[in-house]
């Protein structure tokens, strides 16, 4: 089974995480986030329907996703874009958009500012 994560990581902390991987030690798949404020302003309901509706799917036509999650294509698509744009899902060479993960694990913490 397949787990990408979801969280909030500084750049640096992406970078060190990054060397680790140079140096042959498994990091597992990361999709990180500045803040939490940007997380949220990309993973918005809508799009956590989407990525929900794609997990474990495999390579998948936008329609078959609109369809999944019961709304219009075009709106389904709108938010496809944004996710494809930050590098959350990917193009098949097929014209089919995949999320290759079985499972997701958000993570992060919350702390006084």
């Amino acid at each position: 089974m397949t787990t990408v994560t979801l969280g909030i990581s500084s750049a640096d902390d992406s970078k060190a995480r990054m060397l680790r991987a140079f140096q042959g030690k498994e990091q597992g798949a990361f999709i990180s986030f500045a803040t939490a404020e940007l997380l949220w302003k990309m993973i918005t309901p809508k799009r956590w329907e989407v990525l929900r509706a794609m997990t474990g799917s495999g390579p998948i036509a936008i329609r078959e996703v609109a369809r999944r999650v019961e709304r219009d294509v075009k709106s389904v698509h709108a938010d496809i874009q944004a996710l494809l744009r930050a590098g959350v899902l990917d193009h098949t060479e097929h014209g089919r958009i995949v999320f290759p993960y079985d499972e997701i694990h958000v993570d992060f913490v919350l702390r006084v500012a």
